[in-house]
């Protein structure tokens, strides 16, 4: 059965006013008062209405955030961070995932919009900046992992040019001068801005060593592990000399590793091999992976603290976040 506001009061002693003071948190409660509520809460087995405390308050105390690819490291240690970032408030987030397609986005984006979340966080993704823009004049949206040209101060992301051009830098300084880059559609709107830094920093970085980049040795792909096995299969096809690889993401690097393991072709002894992110699996690849970190759960955190700040209406704190060379065994000096 129902549990009243009546009810509680009359079991725990006090007024309903008392009740809804405690239920809600708010001040102006004794700590003898509120541990009646609570008392009276636990026997009544009480459950508040939800949906009904958000129309009558005009909050949900929820923090809708739609991700990619649930299992992802990368995007799992955003999710992590998002939930520390969120422990110490009285929001609980909302997860969905969005596929990395653009259709499902918008549909989980229509569903939290349609609980009255009370702010969106989004992971990476594909939604044009137009409909993010639009929808940040409504409700308050931070998206991490992905810079937005119009929204820099709702942007929690890494430097991704600079990252890809120490990576490519770092390939050039062991002697490689074919290097391949493994890419995404660049006439997709999933590239957006990162993807398409990582490509333009790989691209100056062969540049300030007086390379031409060589289109035949840049191949795009979908930011999944097949596309990376694909990747070299085309190049492989093309017939241009590579020594090394720049893979845009560690997904496309362990389908490029698989590829390159079928092909008998050794890394890093015939061509060496970079990725980006540094899931937790690259350390346990077969050579463990050179790879760029990204600080996904400082991102997450940083994206947490900053949906707060907006709801209270403070203006958000969002910081440009450094990536890291992480050094392993799967490059060698080119002979």
């Amino acid at each position: 059965m129902k549990v009243t506001i009546q009810e509680i009061a009359e079991k725990a002693n006090v007024s309903p006013s008392t009740v809804s003071r405690a239920l809600r948190g708010t001040a102006g409660v004794s700590a003898k008062k509120y541990q009646a509520v609570m008392d009276a809460v636990t026997d009544l087995d009480y459950r508040p209405n939800i949906f009904a405390q958000s129309l009558a308050s005009g909050q949900s105390m929820t923090i809708g955030v739609l991700t990619q690819n649930f299992g992802s490291p990368f995007y799992d240690g955003i999710l992590r961070g998002i939930l520390e970032g969120l422990e110490e408030s009285n929001y609980w987030p909302l997860f969905v995932d969005g596929r990395w397609q653009i259709i499902i986005e918008q549909r989980a984006l229509n569903m939290l919009i349609d609980r009255r979340v009370d702010g969106i966080i989004i992971v990476g993704g594909q939604v044009p900046e137009e409909m993010l823009h639009e929808l940040a004049m409504q409700k308050p949206l931070i998206v991490v992992a992905r810079k937005l040209k119009t929204l820099p101060e709702r942007s929690v992301y890494v430097d991704n040019f600079e990252a890809a051009y120490h990576a490519t830098r770092y390939l050039l300084e062991r002697g490689h001068r074919d290097i391949a880059h493994v890419t995404a559609d660049m006439n997709n709107t999933t590239a957006i801005d990162d993807i398409l830094d990582r490509y333009n920093g790989y691209k100056r970085a062969l540049t300030d060593a007086g390379i031409e980049p060589d289109p035949r040795l840049v191949v795009e792909g979908n930011l999944q592990q097949q596309s990376g096995v694909l990747a070299v299969e085309m190049l492989l096809g093309r017939g241009r000399a590579f020594s090394a690889i720049f893979a845009a993401n560690d997904q496309m690097a362990f389908g490029a590793r698989l590829a390159l393991y079928r092909h008998g072709i050794r890394v890093p002894d015939d061509v060496s091999l970079v990725g980006f992110d540094d899931e937790a699996s690259a350390a346990y690849m077969i050579p463990p992976l050179t790879t760029v970190r990204q600080p996904a759960v400082e991102m997450g955190q940083a994206a947490a603290k900053a949906i707060l700040d907006l709801l209270t209406g403070n203006s958000p704190t969002v910081e440009l976040f450094d990536a890291e060379l992480i050094i392993r065994e799967s490059v060698m000096r080119f002979r």
